[in-house]
């Protein structure tokens, strides 16, 4: 029966039973003096005002005081008061009582209000970080209202942006009038309705609105609403920042390349085709050129034709790489055949050089494409040889280091100045004292790092001034398989 009572009116009635208790219990089981039974109503009814509110610490402290009239003021079993001082007595309980609860109703009140600032900045503090996870204005405005119901637990969000005049919606959006929305741009203050328990709040970047919020199912404060109006507007304006200076970068970055192309392609194919036009024209200029100097141009022009046709490819491969339009097979492949290929393709470029290979034989086998690990090495030793003189030689070693097996290209060169060492790997880059003396694109390293992040490894570079360069790059090892050897004709 008493859980279909409200609850208000369950408070009432359990404070008369603790009146009562108090009574029965000093009444009957304890005897005690007036003062002790006093305050032990005035403790009770603290302890109801704590809990229960003011109004109900109020009714009890009326039954209270009946009750200390009635069962322990002379004469008792009557509400009449023979001694003028039990008077003072009755109304100072009265009034301590009441005071007491006023007081401590004040103090819970303080209390349950300062909890739930606390949490409103939690919940602000939380959704302030959630702000900043994108950069991109597009992403950040569907996923404010989403952050919005799940942070501060409402039914719905809504927001509207002026300039764009466009909703985003999260939750019920039939809880919202696009018209309100956009009234709500134009208001100063938070606007509150209880009633349909919905909330409003402009969207203002200082003194300039850009939009406004909904929500509804929980009210929010007005300084909870002030504060996330403030947070959305920063957080769309970084979020825009951050857009266009991203297109800048991307357009200074678009500039440099093509700055950069355009110099590697005026220098290095104009070497190629003022050999090959100069070849050209010996031969058409002069019928009765001997044999053995016809059979010179035209090896003159043949490997100039190679030496373009080599540009062209990496300049191709560049470009697949960064599109991600290639595939890898890969495969347990046996480092040591990676070696013995990549050695082989260089073989008329080395010429008498010295290599040394110092890899173990047992060393496990590696998880890779076997023609895109040749290119890898073939590019390393390429570079080795080009900017190390041709009567120091090239070292080649390997590793295991964890679950990949390091591969490095050592050379006698004249080494990489520390402040190129995090450019060495950028597209086109070349050495500045070497890029005039030594010819080449800048693509080789760049074309080895993609291959080798394609592989899920890395490459690094470590030098030192007049005593040569290393260059080191790692590929997984294979776990599951044992290498076959490689008898493809490369």
């Amino acid at each position: 029966m008493f859980s279909r009572l409200p609850i208000r009116v369950l408070h009432f009635i359990s404070a008369l039973a603790i009146v009562f208790g108090i009574t029965v219990f000093y009444r009957s089981v304890v005897s005690v003096n007036q003062t002790t039974v006093a305050l032990s109503f005035v403790l009770a009814i603290l302890a109801v005002s704590t809990f229960w509110g003011f109004a109900v610490s109020a009714f009890m402290s009326v039954a209270a005081m009946l009750a200390f009239n009635y069962f322990f003021l002379p004469p008792i079993g009557t509400f009449t008061i023979a001694d003028p001082q039990n008077w003072a007595a009755l109304i100072t309980f009265l009034a301590a009582s009441l005071i007491a609860s006023r007081l401590a109703a004040r103090v819970r009140k303080e209390a349950d209000e300062a909890q739930r600032r606390r949490n409103e900045l939690e919940r602000l503090y939380t959704f302030s970080q959630q702000l900043l996870v994108t950069g991109n204005v597009i992403t950040l405005l569907n996923a404010i209202p989403n952050y919005i119901v799940e942070t501060f637990e409402v039914g719905a969000a809504a927001l509207y942006l002026e300039n764009k005049q466009k909703f985003y919606h999260s939750g019920s959006g039939s809880h919202f009038v696009d018209e309100e929305l956009k009234r709500a741009t134009a208001r100063e203050d938070p606007l509150r309705d209880p009633a349909r328990s919905l909330s409003f709040v402009p969207v203002r970047m200082g003194t300039r609105a850009i939009g406004s919020l909904g929500i509804s199912g929980q009210l929010l404060s007005r300084e909870t609403l002030d504060a996330l109006g403030s947070m959305i507007a920063i957080a769309f304006e970084r979020a825009r920042a951050v857009e266009e200076l991203g297109k800048t970068e991307a357009t200074r970055e678009g500039e440099r390349l093509k700055s950069a192309l355009l110099d590697s392609v005026t220098h290095d194919f104009r070497t190629p085709l003022t050999s090959i036009k100069a070849s050209v024209t010996s031969l058409l200029s002069d019928s009765n050129t001997a044999a053995a100097q016809k059979h010179e141009l035209l090896t003159v022009i043949d490997e100039e034709c190679d030496r373009l046709n080599k540009l062209v490819g990496d300049a191709a491969e560049m470009s697949q790489l960064d599109a991600g339009e290639f595939e890898l097979n890969l495969e347990p492949v046996a480092l040591n055949d990676v070696v013995t290929a990549a050695l082989s393709h260089c073989k008329s470029l080395l010429g008498q050089r010295v290599v040394r290979v110092e890899i173990s034989e047992d060393l496990p086998p590696v998880r890779a494409d076997f023609d895109r690990a040749r290119d890898v090495l073939v590019r390393l030793i390429e570079n080795a040889d080009a900017y190390s003189s041709k009567d120091q030689p090239i070292t080649i070693t390997a590793e295991v280091s964890g679950n990949f097996v390091v591969t490095s290209v050592a050379d006698k060169g004249p080494g990489i100045e520390d402040m190129e060492l995090g450019l060495i790997f950028d597209k086109f880059y070349r050495g500045k004292d070497q890029r005039y003396l030594v010819q080449g694109t800048g693509m080789g390293l760049p074309i080895a790092r993609a291959i080798v992040q394609a592989h899920g490894g890395s490459i690094s570079v470590t030098s030192q001034r007049q005593h040569g360069s290393v260059f080191s790059f790692t590929i997984p090892i294979e776990h599951t398989a044992k290498a076959q050897p490689q008898n493809k004709s490369r």
